[in-house]
């Protein structure tokens, strides 16, 4: 719950989208199409945005209050799995399932974001429970229990489309199959299909058929779509969305998927750090003479039908969070009854612990005299090739980084040193209650890290910086996503430089879409004119800006996270950008005097003995007096390969 106060900000990318979706819905009215700066955006089912819209209403329009449904459900997630546990295996191995569900890495990583698969895998497991109710002999209400399964599976299709329904009720026939029930006529009257169908496509057609209707046309049957064509809504959200998504054909391509192999092998990171139990699950019992059986046994077919589903089809790595649960059922049922395997599960976890708590002193003592100039951006290593996977900005992170994030590296430290010692030799329970509480120091830790992050995952303080300013139009370089913080921070509609493609480029075509697309050309046409702009841009971009319209036409106005905003027309507090730029943030004299360069093909290296930092220099540089070698001369900017250059003070540094 410590996830709905902010700070962290709302990042760029899907977490600011999802709720400005909903803050689009509530102030429009319109409750059918979800639309990012005007443009219609088909992609995914509305009940997310349906439930922060009302947060908003009951709390008002802020980050905190988008993140409320989310983090309700990850809380009812766990509760459910308790209960579930509690229901199927006894008191004791229940609240070990809630346990694990609740302090395992892969839940608290996978909701720092709006998405909506915890709202999803809620339904999943709520729908698999309703299953083993329904058709448990003992059971006093099964009419109940089935209408709990039909309205699971609705609300699963207005969450995440077809695959709401697919993995439960693929899951619950091979349950079915594997246990002599699914032929028989028993089976089928608790289950009330029909009475159930019903109940689905009362809760899932309508929006379905007004979204249909809304955005024609009604139907398409062409597998292929590119620039410039538009199918629809019905064709977009269910052979794009669905078939062409599974076959890793969907259009526009905007995604990546993680490595087979990974895919299975990281959920000893997802369900850490009570994975280091699973051996323990393989002496479990799964044949289904009595409910605990049952349950490990649909444990079981729920787990293998998610993961093998996935293999086949693109992933990204929270994709297999709906299978959480039921390995969270299996952990704890395997914990309840403890023995050897789950001794030595401790004991692996000891020496995890441990290792974990010598890392993490030993970096703190490399960076603890470390410079921490400006934001966290300064000491990442940007890979823009990773990020079109959920935790790609993960391989940004350098030693350097580590010195901005001296205090969660001691509270990770006190968290691991607290499970290396509460688990030494220690019982079970008193085991488990380490280990629980190493995950939530750990957790604090992370969401401190995350406010560290917060300039270079979020656009908020340049949001800030310009509602501070005059009233201007609004332009952002790339596409929505990239800068998507700045849409909600700012409440206000803009253009996007050259960013007609991603996930907006196939609502851009469609009839009556609003031209909110410009390019380098209309660029130019623009900025120069006497109404007042404000572009939001990464500053490795700035060179380009500047050759389009000359470096006196752009105001700095603010600057965070390797992103800069400024304006066409001056402000008091705004200033030009330096002439000289580095390749990943502005030059600052103040900290590079008595700096040697060398100039090798064209390219500027600063040298102060010991790394050196490339710099690109602009082809507007004043003539600069320097010493080459001895000898005075004046540079224009062009290279002299292999001479030295010794400037003569800090201000012709800059």
């Amino acid at each position: 719950m410590s996830g709905i106060i902010s700070p962290p900000s709302l990042s760029d990318d899907v977490d600011a989208v999802q709720a400005q979706i909903a803050r689009n819905m509530l102030t429009t009215g319109d409750w059918v199409t979800a639309r990012l700066d005007g443009v219609a955006y088909l992609e995914k089912p509305p009940l997310i945005y349906w439930m922060m819209a009302c947060s908003y209403k009951l709390f008002g329009v802020h980050d905190w209050a988008a993140r409320i449904p989310v983090a309700l459900f990850s809380v009812g997630l766990c509760l459910l799995t308790a209960a579930f546990g509690i229901w199927a295996f006894g008191r004791k191995a229940g609240f070990y399932a809630g346990l694990c569900m609740a302090t395992c890495l892969g839940l608290y990583l996978f909701t720092r974001v709006l998405i909506p698969d915890v709202i999803l895998t809620f339904t999943i497991t709520l729908a698999m429970w309703a299953l083993l109710r329904v058709t448990d002999e003992e059971e006093t209400h099964p009419r109940a229990w089935a209408f709990v399964l039909a309205a699971s599976l609705g609300t699963g299709l207005l969450l995440k489309s077809l695959i709401g329904v697919l993995f439960p009720v693929a899951a619950g026939l091979i349950y079915l199959f594997l246990t002599n029930q699914l032929v028989k006529a028993r089976t089928w009257q608790r289950l009330r299909p029909f009475s159930g169908l019903l109940i689905i496509l009362l809760i899932a057609a309508p929006w379905h058929v007004l979204a249909t209707l809304r955005n024609p046309p009604y139907f398409s049957l062409t597998l292929h779509s590119g620039p410039g064509q538009y199918h629809g809504f019905l064709w977009f959200f269910f052979i794009n969305e669905q078939l062409l998504r599974f076959l890793n054909l969907r259009y526009p391509h905007d995604y990546n998927t993680v490595p087979r192999l990974w895919f299975w092998l990281f959920h000893l990171a997802w369900l850490f750090p009570w994975s280091v139990y699973f051996p323990a699950v393989a002496k479990l019992s799964f044949k289904p003479i009595d409910r605990a059986g049952r349950a490990r046994l649909l444990a079981l077919c729920w787990i293998g039908f998610v993961l093998v589903f996935f293999t086949f089809s693109t992933t990204q790595e929270y994709y297999s969070m709906p299978c959480y649960p039921a390995l969270a059922l299996l952990l704890g049922s395997a914990m309840a009854m403890e023995g050897d395997l789950i001794r030595r599960g401790t004991t692996v976890l000891t020496v995890l612990a441990s290792c974990a708590t010598a890392a993490a002193i030993a970096i703190f003592v490399l960076v603890r005299s470390a410079p921490t100039p400006g934001d966290i951006f300064s000491a990442l290593t940007l890979h823009p090739s990773a990020y079109t996977l959920s935790l790609g900005h993960m391989e940004d992170l350098t030693l350097q980084s580590f010195a901005y994030l001296r205090v969660p590296l001691v509270l990770v430290t006190v968290a691991f040193l607290i499970g290396a010692v509460g688990t030494f030799r220690a019982p079970a329970k008193r085991a488990f209650a380490c280990i629980t509480l190493m995950m939530l120091l750990f957790f604090q830790a992370a969401r401190l890290a995350m406010i560290t992050f917060d300039p270079d995952l979020s656009s908020r303080p340049l949001a800030e910086a310009i509602l501070r300013s005059p009233e201007g139009k609004l332009i952002v370089d790339r596409h929505y996503y990239a800068f998507s913080s700045i849409f909600f921070y700012t409440n206000r509609t803009g253009l996007l430089l050259n960013g007609r493609r991603l996930n907006l480029s196939y609502g851009s075509y469609a009839p009556g879409a609003p031209n909110v697309f410009i390019d380098d050309t209309q660029f130019k046409e623009l900025w120069p004119t006497p109404a007042r702009y404000y572009l939001v841009a990464d500053v490795s971009n700035l060179p380009r800006f500047e050759s389009l319209v000359g470096r006196e036409k752009l105001n700095i106005v603010a600057e965070a996270g390797g992103k800069f905003v400024v304006t066409n027309l001056p402000l008091p507090n705004s200033k030009l950008p330096p002439v000289a730029q580095r390749e990943t943030g502005w030059i600052n004299p103040a900290t590079m005097p008595q700096t040697r360069y060398i100039l090798l093909s064209g390219t500027m290296f600063a040298s102060n003995g010991a790394a050196g930092t490339r710099i690109r220099y602009l082809a507007s540089l004043e003539p600069t007096l320097c010493e080459v070698e001895g000898r005075e001369v004046e540079w224009h900017g062009s290279s002299v390969p292999g001479a030295s250059l010794h400037c003569m003070s800090p201000e012709e540094d800059a």
